[in-house]
């Protein structure tokens, strides 16, 4: 059986933008869904964070059916809690995902999270299939940093004009064209 995570990204929640929405169409198609409320941004860094997505691996929630669909910073984060924890699923799709991007605010939010690029590529071992949605005005995510981060995942890119970073700012409070990689 396919389970399904849906992770939020920095200053994220599970009630922002398109994730209520998704939770409730992958619900609507019988699909197991969980989305977890990560710290964000106090205690936000990459050992809190597996702390709990652990928790769900040692009752054995996350197998290789699982299906991550992520936003913002939950990309980098998913990407290498499955390569340090040599966990195997099914399929990524990550929203906006980036590495090693520095922000005008505080870092220390973000370094834990990153690793070295050419590290990434070993997701390839983990997970079947990755697919990386990217917008060509995201203000926090540059385009090229997108397509970079898509790269050194090997992952299908999909470019979809003016969305912003897939948030409400930018009229996703639900993200139809993602529906399509759900099965």
């Amino acid at each position: 059986m396919n389970n399904y995570f849906i992770i939020h990204g920095s200053y994220g929640n599970p009630y922002k933008n398109w994730i209520p929405w998704l939770k409730k169409e992958l619900g609507k198609r019988k699909l197991n869904c969980l989305v977890s409320n990560f710290p964000s941004p106090y205690l936000q860094n990459y050992e809190s964070w597996s702390k709990i997505l652990q928790a769900y691996l040692e009752i054995g929630y996350t197998t290789e059916e699982t299906i991550f669909i992520t936003h913002s910073l939950g990309g980098i984060f998913i990407a290498k809690f499955l390569i340090e924890n040599h966990v195997k699923i099914k399929k990524l799709i990550t929203v906006a995902g980036f590495n090693q991007i520095k922000f005008d605010e505080d870092n220390s939010l973000y370094d834990s999270f990153y690793m070295e690029n050419q590290e990434l590529e070993k997701l390839k071992e983990n997970c079947l299939e990755r697919i990386c949605f990217y917008s060509d005005n995201d203000p926090y995510v540059p385009k090229q940093e997108a397509e970079n981060f898509a790269g050194y995942i090997k992952a299908e890119k999909v470019l979809i004009q003016n969305a912003g970073h897939f948030n409400e700012k930018y009229g996703y409070k639900e993200f139809k064209e993602i529906l399509q990689y759900i099965k």
